[in-house]
């Protein structure tokens, strides 16, 4: 019995005399040379097929131990994985708290690209569009989770830095760092793209720059007067309106993409690789999905329940470590990927990644986390503070100038990763005391009953 048959009775398959007729072709290792499109596929690694011993009899057993292999061992930040027991030994024996700030970081890097990897494993048996689906949803897991945790612990602050930093963090540094490297690397080459996927992108972008703009100019406009905590008040019921807008546009964005004008989004790149198949089988994925994610769960934990211990111990802003650090760790395996395929004269597919997962932080996860605050009765609006907004708004104005002629050059790459260092120059010397980050958020001071970050 080969390596084959635990995948085929997980999902259904056939065995017996029916698995002696199946071509030994269709093996673990030939489809792990199949997986390479997406951009997390690009940090996997062929793990070594001697891993799964021969001899194992069981079936569950071997299952496992292939399983295993291509979860755990099949990407090149596997290294980084011990980094999440260390982080639980520190928490259990009362380590320094920014050391379990650290370790939660580095352990919550290759967690990232696993999910991807594990929902891209499920999509294969789900279809196109719930697979789609599941992708825009976990797509950016770890940024969610952590302002989940966040918002439980009511620091609005790290919710709204956070969240704005993986949107710079995708348009100028992925993106920026892409343009850069495939610029160089292909001199010679005129680098193209299709400019309607980025046309809805920037559109979106320009849509949700809108609702961060108007809480803004609503709390400015009224601030001074005798209404002041009126005005609050009205920019929170705004920002609550302007969420749930945000979220309806959200939904016609995915149907728009996965079913009525879902050729836009496919470049030619992708339509080459349709002979893939899963390397492990749907449960699997399903229950590593769920673990991963309870992981996750954990370690955002422990960074939120230290971020100010770290910021107090490394001389460092809460503000930068949660602008420029935090968005880093959450977008490493897209960074990695988007330049890789940048490399091969692929923008389509690099475009995809950062496009995408900034549509999808600004368009679905800020809006939802504004829905959770007010179910939490937590006060989460959509102003952002003039200089997060500033920020926010010149980075979309400045990636959209950069998208809109379908061609890409070296040059547009290092006007966008200047932009991102000057950005990530400004919070870091912004040092904003804790105690008066929710007065910035909010206008006025925070009601009685509810705590401050």
């Amino acid at each position: 019995m080969d390596s084959q048959e635990p995948w085929n009775l997980e999902n259904g398959g056939t065995n017996g005399a029916d698995m002696k007729g199946l071509d030994k072709e269709a093996s673990f290792a030939d489809r792990r040379a199949l997986h390479n499109t997406s951009a997390s596929s690009v940090l996997r690694k062929k793990s070594d097929p001697m891993l799964v011993p021969a001899k194992v009899r069981f079936l569950v057993l071997r299952q496992m131990f292939a399983n295993l292999q291509e979860v755990i061992l099949g990407t090149k930040l596997a290294i980084l994985f011990p980094a999440i027991p260390l982080a639980v030994v520190a928490d259990f024996y009362k380590f320094g708290r920014a050391w379990i700030f650290a370790l939660s970081l580095l352990g919550l890097t290759p967690l990232a690209e696993r999910v991807s990897f594990l929902t891209e494993q499920i999509a294969y048996f789900t279809g196109p569009t719930v697979g789609g689906l599941l992708n825009a949803t976990c797509g950016n897991a770890t940024e969610l989770i952590i302002a989940l945790f966040a918002l439980h612990e009511n620091k609005i602050h790290v919710v709204k830095y956070s969240l704005l930093g993986s949107v710079l963090s995708n348009l100028l540094l992925v993106l920026g760092s892409s343009l850069l490297c495939g610029g160089l690397a292909n001199l010679k080459k005129e680098q193209r793209y299709d400019r309607k996927q980025a046309d809805v992108n920037s559109l979106l972008l320009l849509l949700g720059l809108l609702c961060h703009l108007l809480p803004l100019m609503f709390r400015y406009g009224g601030s001074g007067g005798p209404g002041a905590a009126s005005i609050a008040e009205y920019t929170l019921q705004l920002s609550r309106a302007s969420s749930i807008v945000m979220l309806l546009a959200y939904v016609a964005y995915i149907v728009f993409q996965l079913k009525t004008h879902r050729q836009l989004f496919e470049s030619p790149e992708e339509e080459e690789e349709d002979g893939e198949k899963a390397v492990i089988g749907f449960w699997s994925a399903f229950c590593w999905l769920v673990g991963m994610t309870m992981i996750i769960a954990l370690l955002s934990e422990y960074v939120v329940g230290t971020i100010e211990a770290a910021s107090s111990s490394w001389g460092i802003s809460v503000s930068f470590i949660s602008v420029i650090l935090l968005p880093i760790v959450g977008n490493a395996a897209e960074h990695a990927g988007s330049i890789i395929f940048a490399l091969k004269n692929k923008l389509d597919i690099s475009l995809g990644v950062a496009l995408g997962s900034a549509t999808q932080i600004s368009m679905f996860v800020v809006p939802f986390c504004v829905i959770v605050s007010w179910i939490m009765g937590t006060l989460m609006d959509l102003d952002f503070s003039l200089i997060e907004t500033g920020c926010l708004a010149f980075t979309i104005l400045i990636t959209s100038f950069a998208l809109q002629d379908g061609t890409s050059h070296y040059m547009k790459g290092v006007v966008l990763f200047l932009c991102y260092i000057i950005i990530a120059a400004c919070f870091f010397v912004q040092k904003i005391p804790l105690s008066q980050m929710n007065i910035a958020n909010f206008g006025v001071e925070a009601p009685a009953g509810v705590s401050s970050a």
